[in-house]
């Protein structure tokens, strides 16, 4: 086997074909947590354990790959993520307030997810919008200038049925 000019067996021996081996499925890895994740909404613990046996890595190092990735996570997810941008600009025109009042309607934490699985939330350092401070983000959607009149347009609009 050649790995870039490398004649595998004759430079490192057999250990060398078990180490591509092992990296191969190693490489499969994040692609096949994106689409259990894409599946499922999340990773749930028996599919990672099914991966575990099929890719015959162990668990914990399948566990160490995805939650170095902040996109990858092991509960189940909200039909919308409302993203609270803490960023200067909007810590200083209300964003904790914003934050608390979300909480509080929501009865919900930072990172944590309704019972009815409506809504998760979550803050972010910046979402590049200062000029609209205090801003959120309702899935991909930017809403800004949320002072405390636009609450509840807010809240209206995580609470509204996707159609």
């Amino acid at each position: 086997m050649d790995i870039e000019g490398l004649d595998v067996e004759r430079e490192i021996g057999k250990v060398g074909n078990i180490i591509c081996e092992h990296d191969k499925k190693k490489g499969l890895l994040i692609p096949i947590l994106h689409r259990i994740q894409e599946d499922y909404g999340y990773l749930p613990g028996e599919a990672l354990e099914r991966l575990s046996k099929k890719l015959d890595l162990p668990l914990a190092e399948i566990y160490s790959v995805a939650s170095f990735y902040h996109q990858f996570h092991f509960t189940p997810r909200g039909r919308k993520i409302v993203r609270i941008c803490m960023g200067t600009a909007c810590h200083v025109r209300g964003a904790g307030k914003l934050l608390e009042a979300l909480e509080k309607h929501f009865n919900v934490g930072v990172g944590e997810t309704t019972e009815d699985l409506a809504m998760t939330l979550e803050t972010v350092g910046c979402v590049g919008c200062c000029g609209l401070a205090p801003v959120a983000t309702v899935n991909d959607e930017v809403v800004g200038e949320i002072g405390p009149k636009k609450v509840g347009e807010l809240i209206e609009m995580i609470e509204e049925e996707e159609e």
